[in-house]
């Protein structure tokens, strides 16, 4: 990610729902490629603000991002981004 702000996405859920997202960052754990964000319309006392882990894949060209369904998934790429946290501290 760039350095500039922070970057927008609009996605929409499951539901039809339109919500966006202050994306963190992507990276990639053995060939999958992850996205971090925030809900950029909950504030930060709001209990449902947290880290937002979405899987990234190309469906015909386009970015599509996926709900991580496992959860021993979901705890690898977590502990992942909160490393590269941690690397970016120091």
């Amino acid at each position: 990610m760039d350095d500039y702000g922070p970057n927008f996405l609009t996605i929409e859920d499951e539901n039809g729902e339109l919500f966006e997202l202050e994306v963190l960052d992507t990276f990639e754990i053995g060939g999958q490629e992850y996205l971090a964000a925030l809900q950029a319309d909950l504030p930060e006392d709001d209990p449902d603000y947290g880290i937002i882990l979405l899987k990234i894949r190309d469906e015909d060209g386009f970015e599509v991002y996926d709900s991580i369904d496992d959860d021993d998934e979901l705890q690898t790429v977590y502990e992942a981004f909160m490393r590269m946290l941690e690397e970016e501290e120091e």
